[in-house]
């Protein structure tokens, strides 16, 4: 199922935040995100989008992760901005 992109980035934003989301798809394949209360409720965050606008919206949101970046990318970096 296609959903498995959409549901992988709900679990990456779950790693990053300390809060807990949630994913709701229906039957029309439209996707859209909830935020889990400590009631046992769930607050809708955003309106049903179809999953190639989901997923790039769920990735921008909580504290993003910083890629490392090695010695040898750097150097490789500077050898092509002077060429």
């Amino acid at each position: 199922m296609r959903s498995t992109k959409a549901s992988s980035a709900v679990e990456r934003l779950n790693k990053r935040s300390e809060q807990k989301y949630s994913m709701g798809t229906n039957g029309k394949g439209l996707f859209w995100l909830s935020l889990s209360g400590e009631n046992g409720l769930s607050t809708k965050l955003c309106e049903s989008m179809t999953m190639d606008d989901f997923v790039p919206f769920v990735n921008g949101l909580g504290p993003q992760v910083v890629k490392r970046v090695s010695k040898l990318d750097l150097a490789f970096s500077k050898q092509l901005v002077k060429k």
